[in-house]
């Protein structure tokens, strides 16, 4: 059995805009729920509760990523991974000592691993709860779609979130922009 780690995977600029710093594409990625532990999650807003709900954590930026894929790694790539997030965990989160930093970089690197059963290329993403006063994080494994050809259009070879359809039943609609800048109610012209 080959070992496996989630990599921060970017589709679209959409991280860029919903979190507080999006971690570039390629990263080792771990959960990140240790992130929120301190916090009060119902009273998070904006970017801070869309990083609750949704991101996974870049190891090096310790920036934040909807999608993860599941990537191939090696004995050496896990150990510096863990080694990175040991360090974050000094740095920027104040562990007391190199060695809980290490044994807890070690146990965040061991849940990334389980959460790649799937197979390499498998796109992960999470919803992360706060039930009964605990964190819960739910994964998702994303799937291209049937008759995509893998690597042809990467962006679109994943389920779609919406189709368009162009219909007659509905009346047309005209807004006038210029009147709406203008400050004229409803956009209207007169």
């Amino acid at each position: 059995m080959s070992l496996k780690l989630p990599r921060t995977l970017r589709l679209d600029p959409s991280d860029t805009l919903v979190f507080p710093h999006a971690a570039p594409p390629g990263e080792w990625a771990v959960t990140g729920s240790f992130l929120f532990l301190d916090e009060d999650p119902a009273a998070l807003v904006g970017k801070e509760r869309a990083a609750f709900r949704a991101g996974f954590v870049g190891i090096d930026s310790f920036g934040f990523s909807t999608l993860v894929v599941v990537s191939e790694a090696s004995p050496a790539e896990r150990d510096a991974a863990t080694e990175a997030l040991a360090a974050q965990f000094q740095d920027r989160l104040g562990a007391p000592d190199r060695a809980s930093a290490l044994a807890a970089a070690r146990e965040e690197i061991a849940v990334a691993e389980s959460l790649c059963g799937p197979a390499v290329g498998t796109v992960l993403a999470l919803h992360r709860t706060l039930e009964d006063g605990e964190i819960r994080e739910r994964f998702r494994a994303l799937r291209p779609r049937e008759g995509a050809v893998p690597g042809s259009d990467r962006r679109h070879a994943y389920a779609r979130a919406f189709d368009f359809y162009e219909t007659d039943d509905e009346p047309e609609e005209r807004v006038d922009l210029a009147g709406l800048l203008a400050g004229k109610p409803d956009g209207d012209p007169r």
